[in-house]
């Protein structure tokens, strides 16, 4: 699965199997060879996609940016900080993890984080993914939707204003857009992921594709699924080889155990689901022949007499006159005697 075709194919009216990227982020703590590692596992849980986060701390952060996550996880208190540990990669490295990702049939990504990052990441990826925290840094969407891809974008800590003005913006360029529900909290508390949010975007911006940006502990694979049912056809989770690690993204990321486990999980809630076109199956036509009803003689009709709406009632099986012709029948002459609790069939009637 390709992310284009979601875009491409993707109908509001059906719950899809979802495009599932591995949220890897700066996992790879600055060394190459566990990024690569990353990219196969990812590949190996069964993740459409890995993606990274490009980007240099002092373009991102100033000296005195204060934290905004769990410090008993992550006791950094310096954003700026805590970006400086992971910001060595350049465009070689992510052109090496571009070619790992096609050896390993992974779409890459990158979210970029300033002008320079975008543009040599461009040739590299099908999609933009735009970070909730740039949802409100217009230049930057803007120079984002000149590359005329399909963008991402990541929707927490904002409110409708805030989305439909970037929405808007993207749409008016002519990009294709996905919004990302997402609850800007590391981690989020499962009471905090709010995921009835997913309708509310996709009801109120119906031009878009509605996915989710999970960021709740991997344990319990309820949420993702309801995320799915609720209509998110593009989920995005943090990706990790070793969730004890310690730091602010391993230990609410999924590994690849936790994803194998997702889509056998995902394989089990579209089995449930099945037809998304209204129809009765094969195996309800015993009840369709035996549990529905029909129209029954109430009381003794003698040949001749006329058939009136108090000799009938109706009872099953439905092998007989349906209720629902009752207006047809009665007024009609019986051609036989019908005893009571006879089931009416056309050839008794004139």
């Amino acid at each position: 699965m390709k992310i284009t075709d979601i875009f491409k194919n993707y109908d509001p009216g059906k719950i899809q199997r979802p495009y599932v990227i591995a949220e890897a982020g700066v996992n790879h703590e600055g060394d190459i060879e566990l990024a690569k590692r990353l990219i196969y596992e990812a590949a190996e849980g069964g993740a459409h996609a890995i993606k990274f986060q490009t980007y240099k701390a002092d373009m991102l952060a100033s000296k005195d940016s204060p934290y905004y996550w769990d410090l008993k996880e992550e006791p950094t208190k310096s954003q700026h900080e805590l970006f400086r540990k992971y910001d060595k990669f350049e465009k070689k490295e992510y052109e090496i993890l571009k070619k790992e990702c096609d050896k390993a049939g992974i779409e890459f990504m990158s979210t970029p984080f300033d002008i320079n990052a975008a543009e040599f990441l461009n040739d590299m990826m099908p999609v933009f993914k735009i970070s909730s925290s740039d949802i409100t840094n217009i230049p930057f969407i803007e120079y984002m939707c000149g590359f005329g891809k399909p963008i991402l974008l990541s929707t927490g800590a904002s409110d409708i204003s805030e989305i439909k003005f970037a929405a808007d913006l993207i749409l008016k360029h002519g990009n294709p857009l996905c919004l990302l529900h997402c609850i800007l909290n590391y981690p989020t508390l499962d009471e905090n992921a709010n995921l009835g949010m997913i309708l509310d975007q996709k009801i109120k911006f119906p031009e878009t594709i509605p996915g989710y940006s999970d960021h709740t502990l991997p344990g319990n694979m309820d949420v993702l699924k309801t995320a799915v049912l609720l209509g998110a056809v593009i989920l995005e989770k943090h990706f990790t080889f070793d969730k004890a690690l310690p730091g602010n993204d391993h230990y609410h990321a999924m590994d690849k155990e936790d994803l194998a486990v997702f889509f056998k999980e995902m394989d089990r809630v579209f089995t449930i689901a099945g037809d998304f076109k209204k129809r009765p199956l094969e195996s309800e036509e015993a009840a369709i022949k035996n549990a529905r009803r029909s129209l029954v003689a109430k009381r003794d009709i003698p040949k001749g007499n006329v058939i009136r709406a108090e000799d009938l009632t109706w009872k099953r099986p439905a092998s007989g006159i349906s209720p629902k012709d009752i207006n047809t029948v009665v007024g009609k002459y019986a051609l036989i005697d019908i005893p009571e609790d006879t089931v009416l069939k056309w050839e008794m009637l004139k």
